[in-house]
């Protein structure tokens, strides 16, 4: 199996030098501090020559993964902790190489005033014509997730495990309806689980699935999905750790964009995508929330639609901007990414591991709004109170300075702690009273909120709330190959922004997250169900899901076909049951 690097991020800071350790020491500090509340996070990289063949085969079997143990060649591989030097609290760290100091630059220093900001940026005016047109096509929800998940992008999978499947002199022959059984098998997982994802197959009546096993064959599922894949070998970069799944993504991010909702205000963040390999992350959290994965970086709507995404590579293969850090850099792809659709004035918000003055000065000059809390060593010297005596003052208490050339302002707020906020383009006025809870009085108080502060705590949620809905019924069939559970998140955003489309347009017959991923998985192994032998396919599953009241929905078809009840012609079909039926037969059609 291919050794995999690590990259730690921990919630400490201090002054250290550059120490060498094993991540199974690392492990092991982080377990026996059971006192620290701190997150810990443990970022996992693909390995360096991912673009090897050799990255392609398993590291072991899917149900072997017992023990709280990580492959020998992870656990034993040694880490660089490199601190940034900063002494400041809660600063992440990323344990990478040590890199060769260079001469510090002098920067101009700026000039800082009393005053409230005066942004000079355009009032948002921009209209979506996207939206509506796919209001006025009462798109199902197999239709919406089928704006990501589109024809051209199934059939590159399916040429691409084909041509993998030839180059292991494997003659695999695979179809797009036995590719989307085995979509509709991996959506299924995430709210129907098992052990082993062969008792979908078994007789056992305790674990039998008939919906999965008149599908597709399981020794058929379990070729197809050893061999699935989403790029050519020979034509891979050496430089790209993701190169195994950048078409993927090339082509996931062209659709996102294409179908997102064009809206003023912008969440970006760092999401997770949970490793599995030959020992699960799951056996890892032992007494504090410790979590092992690939970070991805991710730019969405204000209520969770994904719109750019860019799995981390590190600083190692990732050149940031000479004047920004990693995370900056990320921040301004995603909005290169946004004025693709034209040049407007979005607002992008950010917490503190992205937010710097030289940030906000930079979208500032790209027409962009921002706005993010920001670390005491990012505001470039800004005099604001000190901490320790803005505790002292009542809650609600707050102090702020505006740059003078460029027009950011930097806004020290005492809440429960004291917080830095930075933006170009909201400032202090109006100041409004909200209400707080007091933990010592253990009641709701009402303190000062300056206006930057109000508009970041309701915008800056839009990563939080895609994670919550990937979370709660994502994918749980994996395989063993380092990429394999970055394809499940791939899937899980696609179905999070396809229902995030389906609560925008249709408004009037809404359904959960849970209905929709259920309906899709239902029409996706019903439509293409393997039908070659009839023996396996009974008529109960017809019948059943014909009374079961889920997921029927009535859709336009070219050629006119009889209705299932009163056998007349009609050009409309319930599209789960693939059965001809007349509007005014629906309803009577699936209850008789």
């Amino acid at each position: 199996a291919a050794s995999t690097s690590v990259d730690v991020i921990t919630g400490r800071g201090s002054h250290s030098k550059v120490k060498s350790a094993k991540l199974l020491e690392v492990l092991n500090a982080m377990e026996e501090e059971e006192s620290s509340n701190n997150r810990e996070e443990i970022f996992i990289a693909p390995p360096d020559n991912a673009s090897g063949e050799f990255t392609d085969e398993d590291s072991g079997d899917e149900d072997s993964q017992r023990g709280a143990h990580l492959p020998g060649s992870v656990l034993h591989a040694s880490v660089l902790c490199e601190d940034s030097g900063t002494g400041e609290d809660n600063d992440d760290l990323e344990l990478q190489p040590a890199k060769k100091r260079q001469k510090a630059v002098v920067k101009p220093q700026r000039v800082w005033t009393k005053r409230d900001i005066r942004p000079d940026f355009g009032s948002w005016m921009a209209s979506d014509p996207h939206i509506e047109d796919l209001k006025s096509q009462e798109l199902s929800p197999v239709g919406l997730f089928e704006l990501f998940f589109d024809e051209g992008t199934i059939n590159f999978i399916v040429n691409e495990t084909n041509r993998y499947a030839w180059q292991k002199n494997v003659n695999l022959s695979l179809t797009t309806q036995e590719l989307k059984c085995v979509l509709g098998i991996l959506i299924l997982s995430g709210y129907i689980s098992y052990p082993r994802r062969r008792m979908f197959w078994e007789t056992s009546p305790d674990s039998h699935h008939h919906l999965v096993a008149d599908a597709i064959r399981r020794d058929r599922f379990e070729l197809i999905f050893s061999y699935l894949h989403f790029a050519d070998n020979n034509e891979l970069d050496a430089n790209d750790r993701f190169a195994k799944v950048r078409p993927l993504i090339i082509r996931m991010n062209c659709n996102f964009q294409k179908h997102a909702p064009l809206e003023e205000f912008y969440s970006f963040g760092e999401s997770m995508c949970e490793y599995f390999g030959r020992r699960g992350s799951r056996q890892l959290y032992t007494g504090k929330p410790l979590r092992l994965g690939y970070k991805i970086w991710c730019g969405t709507t204000s209520r969770g639609y994904l719109v750019w995404f860019e799995p981390s590579q590190g600083t190692l293969f990732t050149k940031p901007d000479r004047s920004l850090d990693l995370g900056g850099s990320m921040v301004v792809k995603f909005v290169d990414a946004l004025q693709e659709r034209g040049f407007l004035p979005y607002h992008i918000f950010f917490d503190k591991v992205f937010t710097s003055v030289k940030l906000m000065s930079i979208l500032r000059k790209k027409g962009v709004k921002a706005t993010g809390t920001v670390r005491e060593y990012r505001t470039e010297r800004c005099p604001l109170k000190d901490p320790k005596e803005l505790k002292k003052m009542k809650r609600g208490s707050f102090d702020y300075k505006v740059d003078e050339s460029e027009e950011i302002i930097v806004c020290r707020w005492h809440d429960s702690s004291v917080v830095n906020i930075c933006s170009n383009a909201v400032g202090i006025e109006p100041v409004r009273v909200t209400s707080r809870h007091s933990g010592t009085a253990k009641t709701r108080t009402q303190v000062h909120q300056p206006s930057l502060v109000k508009l970041y705590q309701e915008k800056v949620g839009g990563v939080g709330r895609m994670d919550q809905n990937i979370a709660k019924y994502k994918v749980k069939i994996r395989g063993m190959k380092w990429y394999s559970s970055f394809i499940g998140y791939v899937i899980d955003a696609a179905l999070n922004n396809a229902w995030q489309l389906h609560r925008i347009c249709c408004q009037d017959a809404q359904v959960d997250l849970l209905a929709f991923r259920r309906y899709i998985a239902c029409v996706y192994l019903e439509s293409n169900a393997d039908t070659t032998s009839q023996g396996r396919r009974s008529r109960r599953l017809e019948t059943e899901s014909r009374f079961d009241m889920i997921g029927h929905w009535i859709i336009h078809q070219d050629k006119r076909t009889r209705c299932a009840l009163c056998h007349s012609q009609t050009n409309t079909r319930c599209e789960k049951c693939q059965k001809g039926v007349h509007a005014k037969c629906f309803r009577e059609y699936h209850i008789r």
